[in-house]
């Protein structure tokens, strides 16, 4: 409790400094989803149609890129909490550069693997060190949750402005050229992360930084372990990302379901779409966020929808059908799903080892991943693909009954001075 009254303390002392942290976060957080977007969108459609990639070959593409991110994840979550918060984001933005530009150039399956554990090597360095960074430089608990609520609404409206433009110019230039260019893209914003994101609230450990970092794993540990709040989170995430892998599927079964003949087109204003509606419910839940209880109900609620949308997808007679689907999961569930768990995780999570709970996170998040991308990809090879989609939906549906149940009103296990949820 002592530090975050001391940050508090700060933050009103130096008001015009927090509010400086928090527009660079927010725009370096736009201008990323802009490229990252803009390259899912033509990835995924150049996966189907260039590369000629089965069910089960993309569901596998994302188990290479969770299995990355769970062995590379804690690394270089600890590497945050001890040596720097930024420059792990400079070299994710390198490493996610060149997977990204590498991507744009082969369509062998084995290469398309090796693009896909650069993309998550970068991942790992950016997950949990962003979050870390912005807390503490902003240094006003009062207002991170609604600053990482707007972050997630900005997110959203970079990735809408993505897909525009590199529909656009995939359109203009083809799939694999767009792809180059959303790879040179992100590599070349690390130089604005290296140039605009000050480290005046870190102190680096500059002696025995192994002995300090061990230190940091276990105490990372011991509070992810007796925190039954983060554990819930954990759990829920697990199961949640094992489905949201399913969404490597949404083109293909859109495609199989009569979707028009120019799918680059109709795939780009569908996810449009999908994020303004995205965008409009981090927006109601904005200002309720911070509730005792809110996270949970919010979560629950979500997942209830996202549920939804996984089964109409699954039994869609039609692509029209089957679009109402991805806009409940893809725009609406799984993005306010990601948002409220962050900050959940964040409300309970101390200073010096904020980054490595949030790699924690990030490895429930990737391990979810790649052990749903492993069974659905069976059940879609073996089955069908709407049999996959009906699975990631009852996966979706354990975790909102976990959440659903849990109690948030009693003694937490581990007090750590930023209140209940």
């Amino acid at each position: 409790m002592t530090g975050w009254r001391r940050m508090g303390r700060s933050s009103r002392e130096q008001p015009p400094a927090g509010s400086e942290v928090a527009t660079t976060f927010l725009r370096w957080t736009a201008i990323r989803a802009v490229c990252h977007r803009g390259h899912v969108l033509v990835s995924s459609l150049y996966f189907v149609l260039d590369a000629h990639l089965s069910a089960s070959q993309l569901l596998l593409l994302g188990s290479v890129v969770a299995a990355t991110m769970v062995l590379a994840d804690v690394p270089t979550g600890i590497w945050a909490d001890t040596v720097s918060r930024k420059w792990p984001i400079v070299i994710g933005h390198l490493f996610l550069g060149a997977g990204m530009v590498m991507l744009g150039l082969v369509t062998a399956f084995p290469l398309l693997v090796a693009t896909q554990v650069l993309w998550g090597v970068g991942w790992a360095f950016s997950s949990g060190a962003d979050v870390a960074w912005v807390t503490d430089e902003l240094d006003q608990p009062d207002r991170i949750d609604s600053v990482l609520t707007v972050r997630a609404r900005w997110d959203l409206i970079g990735q809408a402005t993505g897909m525009v433009a590199f529909g656009l110019l995939a359109w203009a230039v083809g799939l694999a050229t767009a792809i180059v260019i959303s790879g040179l893209g992100m590599g070349l914003l690390g130089l604005y992360v290296a140039a605009r994101f000050s480290e005046t609230h870190f102190s680096p450990t500059r002696e025995q930084r192994w002995r300090v970092s061990w230190s940091l794993l276990r105490r990372g540990v011991a509070l992810a372990r007796r925190d039954g709040e983060i554990r819930l989170v954990f759990a829920a995430t697990l199961l949640v990302s094992g489905a949201g892998v399913i969404s490597w599927l949404f083109p293909q079964r859109l495609i199989a379901l009569g979707f028009p003949s120019n799918p680059l087109h109709w795939y780009t204003a569908l996810g449009i779409v999908a994020l303004a509606a995205g965008a409009m419910a981090l927006r109601v839940i904005e200002e309720r966020i911070e509730g005792l209880g809110v996270a949970r109900r919010i979560y629950a609620l979500s997942c209830a929808v996202g549920v939804l949308g996984l089964v109409v997808l699954a039994v869609a007679p039609n692509a029209l059908v089957g679009s109402v689907g991805v806009l409940l999961w893809g725009g609406i569930a799984s993005n306010v799903l990601r948002a409220v768990g962050v900050i959940w995780v964040n409300r309970r999570t101390t200073s010096d080892v904020r980054a490595t709970v949030h790699s924690f996170l990030s490895q429930a998040d990737m391990a979810g991943k790649g052990l749903g991308g492993v069974a659905l990809a069976f059940l879609a090879q073996v089955v069908s693909s709407a049999a996959a989609l009906l699975a990631a939906g009852a996966l979706v549906a354990v975790a909102g009954a976990l959440v659903a149940g849990f109690r948030v009103d009693r003694a937490p296990s581990v007090t750590i001075g930023v209140g209940e949820v």
